[in-house]
């Protein structure tokens, strides 16, 4: 049985993109990165910690044939994380360091089950377009950054501040599809949740 260790609609939705069937399992992981810590190090942490919060929280017979998706995505740039905006002060000033710039997406998922974990990351790098006082208020007053890394979604209004996009659409979004499909056969687990036994 495959279960997904966020409360995140769009893993939701990108999830079932791939036609896997899941369930949903609440974990409260703290973000906090460790002094020193490297970015990409960082996002594969909190993404392991999710999965195995995730298994931790199963019963013992389910937790037998149980895989459980955690996953982390973090924008990056010039090596600082920039995470949810606490609010419409913080996401004026996280828009305003990306206009013009590009920066890194880095999105990491990590497949846990009792016996065996397995994680991938994916760096995608995006370039904001040069945004204008107006622009970046307007975008603002509409609510969509809260929530998201770096102030913005790609799956929404946010699209029309990107100029270029090199890398995954989808880690961008918050679940890096190609990877998080070779995970899934790496443990033999089909598009239906099921498991096919233990692969190598």
């Amino acid at each position: 049985m495959l279960y997904l260790a966020s409360q995140s609609p769009r893993r939701r939705e990108l999830l079932a993109q791939i036609g896997a069937v899941f369930s949903v399992l609440g974990v409260d992981i703290p973000e906090q990165r460790r002094a020193e810590e490297l970015p990409q190090d960082y996002v594969h942490r909190v993404a392991r910690e999710k999965a195995q919060a995730g298994l931790a929280m199963l019963h013992d017979d389910r937790r037998a044939d149980a895989v459980v998706l955690g996953a982390d995505t973090e924008v990056v740039l010039d090596g600082e994380v920039f995470g949810k905006p606490r609010d419409a002060a913080d996401a004026t000033a996280m828009l305003r360091r990306l206009s013009g710039r590009t920066h890194e997406v880095v999105s990491a998922v990590w497949l846990v089950r009792a016996d065996r974990a397995v994680g991938d990351v994916c760096v995608s790098r995006v370039r904001f377009a040069a945004l204008d006082e107006a622009t970046i208020h307007a975008y603002i007053a509409g609510k969509e950054p809260f929530g998201k890394a770096g102030a913005y979604a790609i799956q929404g209004r946010g699209a029309s501040l990107i100029e270029h996009l090199e890398g995954s659409y989808s880690g961008v979004m918050g679940l890096p599809l190609f990877e998080t499909t070779r995970l899934l056969r790496a443990l033999g687990v089909d598009a239906d949740g099921s498991s096919q036994g233990c692969a190598a």
